[in-house]
């Protein structure tokens, strides 16, 4: 896979949060579709930016092509934290991965770089919350080591229950090093 992992540029934000938009939308993950209250929150990559980090996927393409997939980073502490408590764990929210990037491993690596990021802040552990029928994601995060954890699911609204899941991580102090 050619794709890079990065913090989207300024200029990136609106397309990111477009995406992370359409995808919801596309995979009817919105309940009340264009009308959704939370549509406004998908789209707004900008305000998240200011709370966490933006993450795209930038494919080999032309500067300016629009990302291959998106993820916002919520570190200890911040305000887009749903489902994290306390300084050592971290969150990931609003994965996003365009329909013609999807099996190409960009959700992975979207979700791989959240959990370098935790470890790098010392985080022990990483929770996010999902809708139920993300069974494709929910595949992914089991495949990388995440356990559910329903004592932690939660309804944002009436009718809308998310699951959680979480993952521990082992700090970079207590990582072998091969010498």
């Amino acid at each position: 896979m050619d794709t890079e992992i990065r913090t989207a540029l300024p200029g990136e934000l609106d397309a990111a949060g477009e995406l992370a938009a359409a995808v919801y939308l596309r995979d009817g993950l919105l309940t009340h579709g264009e009308r959704d209250p939370y549509l406004a929150e998908l789209r707004d990559a900008r305000g998240r930016a200011a709370h966490g980090e933006v993450l795209v996927a930038a494919g080999p393409a032309a500067p300016g092509a629009p990302p291959l997939g998106t993820v916002t980073f919520a570190p200890p502490g911040s305000a887009l934290t749903e489902v994290a408590a306390g300084a050592h764990e971290a969150e990931f929210r609003m994965l996003a991965v365009s329909p013609a990037a999807r099996g190409r491993g960009v959700g992975e690596a979207l979700v791989r770089a959240c959990l370098d990021r935790a470890t790098a802040l010392g985080c022990r552990r990483v929770v996010i919350s999902s809708l139920s029928q993300m069974r494709t994601a929910h595949r992914l995060y089991q495949r990388l080591g995440f356990a559910r954890e329903p004592q932690r699911d939660w309804e944002p609204r009436p009718g809308i229950r998310l699951r959680a899941f979480a993952i521990d991580l082992t700090p970079p102090s207590e990582q072998r090093h091969n010498i």
